[in-house]
This record gives C-alpha cells, structure tokens and sequence, in this order.
C-alpha cells in the first residue's frame, strides 16, 4: 500500500514539473506605461536665412562653420495616455549641440582662440504610433508622428569665456515649434525569446531603431534675431517600458 502511495506521488510530481517550467520559460508582458528615446544627427541652424541677414547678404553661420552640421544628441522621456488603436501620449525631450571653429579677427583672419556655438533645445510635444499592426499581425514597421513646442537656449563662446557682441553677451532663448515623422524598426521580431527576456529581467517591452526627419521653426514664431530652426534627419534607438 505504501509503494503504492509512493508511486502516486512521484507520478504527481513528475506531471507537475512541465507545468511549471512552461510558466517560468513563457513569461507574460509587462504593462507598458511610456518609453524612453535616445537620437543624434546633425543640427545646421538656419542662422543665416533671417531676413536682416539675407538684406546685408551677410552669412555669419556659412563665414564661421562653413556647410558643417552641429552634432545633436538628445534624450527623450514619452508617457503613454492611450493604448489602442496605436499609442498616443506627451514626451519632454532635452538635446544638447555643439560646433567649435576658428575665431576670426577684424581683417577676416584666423584668431588664436577657437569660437563654439551652443544649443539645447527643450521640446514638448504630442506624438501618435501606428503599432497596431506590428503587435496584432508581426508587421514590423512601426510609423509616427509628433508635434510639439520647442525652447533652445543658447549662447556663443570664444575661448573659454561667452562672446561679447556689440557690448552684450552672445547668449538667450528662443521659442518655436517642430513636427516630426518618422519610422521605427521593431527589433523583437529578430528575437523574440531574447525580447521576453528583457521584459521580464529589465520591464523593457519593446525596443525599436528608428530614423525620423523634423521641420522645425525656433525664432520666436517669426520674430527678429537669431533664428534656430533646422531641417533634419535623426537616428536612434526607442524602448517601451
């Protein structure tokens, strides 16, 4: 009777075990609740498209830096309000740009100092994500759009102390306004067991490259001055969490 209680048991376990490895090797998602977004490229302001400037025919960005691009780096926090049809929600972004050249003297020649333009952009904006499909059918391809409010402080150095323009220092803000579109890669198709993993060790549920092109306008909706919009491509990597 004893063997008999004995062989019942260990047929129990032994159907039991499968069971649970199924549950701890299968893991379920994760509830998404936002991403965070790292993208460079190159930011060329559109300095010397102000209209003061194109009336003199002057180019002080092009006498400067010549066609040179300022690299751009910037991070981004998104949090999603809506997860159905696609995910739409808010994302506060903060870059930083850079360009050294040589300084330049009265009589247009190179000065012993270098001269460095600096940027960092602030945008708030609303975005929207097509990932209906690339999560209901496996399609891959996740495309969006944003629209948002930027301000970019800014100033000009030159060695290591801000440059003195006609008596001011060369530094301040500018408001204005960017829309975005772009095209993201859902990289968990390419492993899918090593995406569950993230998920479930790190909470990361997707992650994404993805290339997008941005209009933007940053001269205080079309006021006088120093004017901070581009034209530009972005590269970079996105992870829902």
């Amino acid at each position: 009777m004893s063997s008999r209680a004995v062989g019942l048991g260990v047929a129990a376990l032994l159907l039991a075990v499968p069971a649970v490895a199924q549950e701890v090797t299968i893991p379920t998602r994760s509830p998404r609740t936002g991403a965070v977004i790292f993208r460079g490229g190159g930011y060329k302001p559109r300095i010397d498209s102000e209209k003061a400037l194109q009336d003199k025919g002057a180019t002080p960005y092009k006498d400067t830096f010549g066609d040179e691009s300022l690299l751009l780096i910037e991070g981004e926090l998104q949090r999603f309000f809506y997860q159905g049809i696609g995910t739409a929600g808010l994302g506060l972004g903060v870059g930083y740009a850079e360009k050294y050249a040589d300084a330049r003297l009265d009589d247009g020649s190179a000065a012993a100092d270098k001269a460095a333009l600096k940027v960092l952009p602030i945008q708030l904006n609303a975005f929207y994500k097509f990932d209906y499909a690339a999560f209901r059918w496996g399609i891959p391809l996740v495309p969006y759009a944003k629209l948002g409010l930027i301000y970019s402080p800014w100033w000009m150095t030159k060695g290591s102390a801000t440059e003195i323009v006609e008596g001011s220092k060369a530094s301040g803000g500018k408001w204005g306004w960017a829309g975005t579109a772009g095209v993201s890669f859902l990289l968990d198709v390419l492993e899918p067991r090593f995406a569950r993993d993230f998920d479930s060790d790190l909470g990361v549920n997707h992650s994404y490259l993805f290339a997008e092109y941005t209009h933007a306008d940053v001269n205080n909706f079309g006021g006088k001055g120093l004017n901070l919009g581009s034209r530009r491509w972005m590269f970079g990597l996105a992870l829902d969490y």
